[in-house]
């Protein structure tokens, strides 16, 4: 099968609206992306000076960076009650997902729910080993930088996505 052939049957397969038979494949791909996560994380922590970087093209580096806060930095500043706040967050979400997962959702929300679940316990393990989540994306843009992020920042974008895209196909039905 070409590529292009192999591309059009995993978009009708992610399109489907049938319900998951087996959670476990969405459990594997949370796995994945924990370990992945932490793996790139410790790599950049054992090769990369802490605040350095390495420029890899005229737009993206990767760096060394540790936030103590939420997205953008959020509460990064507030003294380190945020890291037990943040941590219980992402717990009592991570077990909503689990739970969520474990009802056999539709196929998109079943991978909306599995990524955004592979990122949150990747954070949360960062919070919990580190004191804070390392970031080490960096993409800029003309002297401008995005903030630093990392892969399971990208799982829950991802993830969101998905599950926004089967809440506006399940609303528009």
């Amino acid at each position: 099968m070409e590529p292009t052939a192999r591309m059009i049957k995993l978009t009708q397969w992610i399109s489907s609206d049938m319900p998951v038979k087996r959670v476990g494949v969405y459990f594997l791909v949370t796995f994945i992306i924990l370990i992945t996560d932490q793996l790139c994380k410790y790599i950049i922590e054992t090769t990369i000076d802490y605040g350095r970087g390495v420029t890899i093209t005229g737009f993206f580096n990767l760096v060394h960076l540790r936030n103590e806060g939420a997205a953008f930095s959020f509460l990064s500043e507030a003294g380190g009650w945020q890291r037990y706040f943040f941590v219980s967050i992402a717990f009592i979400i991570s077990c909503w997902l689990v739970w969520s997962l474990k009802q056999k959702p539709l196929r998109k929300e079943a991978i909306g729910y599995s990524l955004v679940l592979g990122g949150a316990l990747a954070n949360m393990s960062d919070r919990l080993y580190r004191g804070a989540v390392v970031d080490f994306l960096d993409v800029h843009w003309q002297g401008m930088h995005w903030p630093a992020f990392n892969i399971a920042d990208m799982a829950i974008v991802v993830g969101v996505i998905f599950l926004l895209w089967s809440g506006l196909k399940h609303n528009s039905n």
